[in-house]
């Protein structure tokens, strides 16, 4: 043990007296220390130099280019308007500028779905933008809430939207979009041997959801997620076609409204004002049972 204790205090006497002791005692530590020190002056020289040349104006921000992503056109975006606005926020050069906080600005505009943002040499950026594609409005004809194809909202109005592209109407709770999206593309789908398509979606605020088809008819579902059978609504709605010609052939083309929320069957509405006698008990709704 005493060994040990003297080895120890021997090797801090030992450590002190090389810390202490002066350098021109010991050249050997001295060349190391200058070269030491002349490489730390040359690497500040060197950040110097940097920092100055990107200071200089040939390195400011004199271009920015917008321009739609592969496969796009930009056609809800006036390039000179985003560009004035997002350039206005931008602080710094080609080196310092922020292209997160570039592409922040960009995403912040109405139409603007994704944007990315690259430096080109030496003094530009280029700006790739997507702009959203709308499918339907959300809560209303009026509404300054579109939803795109990807199930988004965002912010928009119908009247700028071109008469070429039919929006669909959709209504249902804030958080609800892509629920919205999943049940109009299974609808969409199930309704394609009519050749009928959605024209409106409405998902309550207790997931309750009902359409309107292209050629007018309305189609109840009610809230079927909830059941065990996931399958419950395919069930329901192949039942429909199984029996669809037979209420055809006694209601050709009088029929406006279905609904599909009975376990064994379904019922319709008649809109038709001049029914025989014998059909004036159906005219609000008849309900078509399985045999």
């Amino acid at each position: 043990m005493m060994n040990i204790m003297s080895g120890f205090f021997n090797w801090c006497g030992e450590f002190t007296a090389f810390v202490m002791a002066p350098l021109w005692n010991h050249p050997e530590r001295m060349r190391k220390v200058s070269r030491f020190l002349m490489r730390c002056f040359a690497v500040m020289i060197c950040i110097g130099i940097l920092v100055w040349l990107s200071q200089r104006p040939v390195f400011a921000l004199r271009q920015v280019v917008v321009e739609p992503v592969i496969g796009q056109n930009l056609q809800h975006i006036n390039r000179q308007l985003v560009k004035h606005q997002v350039l206005e926020s931008i602080q710094g050069n080609f080196f310092s500028v922020k292209l997160e906080d570039v592409k922040r600005g960009f995403e912040s505009l109405p139409w603007v779905r994704h944007a990315n943002v690259r430096r080109v040499w030496p003094n530009s950026l280029i700006v790739s933008i997507e702009e959203h594609q709308p499918l339907g409005t959300w809560g209303g004809k009026d509404s300054r809430t579109l939803m795109n194809t990807s199930g988004e909202l965002f912010s928009g109005r119908a009247s700028e939207v071109g008469s070429s592209i039919q929006l669909i109407d959709f209504y249902g709770p804030e958080d609800g979009s892509q629920e919205v999206m999943r049940l109009y593309l299974r609808a969409n789908h199930w309704f394609k041997p009519w050749n009928s398509e959605v024209n409106s979606l409405t998902l309550s605020e207790r997931y309750a959801w009902h359409v309107k088809l292209s050629n007018g008819m309305k189609v109840e579902f009610g809230r079927d997620e909830e059941s065990s059978d996931k399958t419950l609504t395919e069930d329901r709605v192949a039942r429909l076609f199984k029996y669809w010609p037979q209420v055809q052939e006694k209601w050709l083309n009088r029929v406006d409204a279905i609904d599909l929320r009975y376990d064994n069957g379904f019922a319709v509405h008649l809109a038709s004002v001049s029914m025989k006698k014998n059909e004036a008990d159906g005219k609000k709704m008849t309900r078509s049972n399985e045999e």
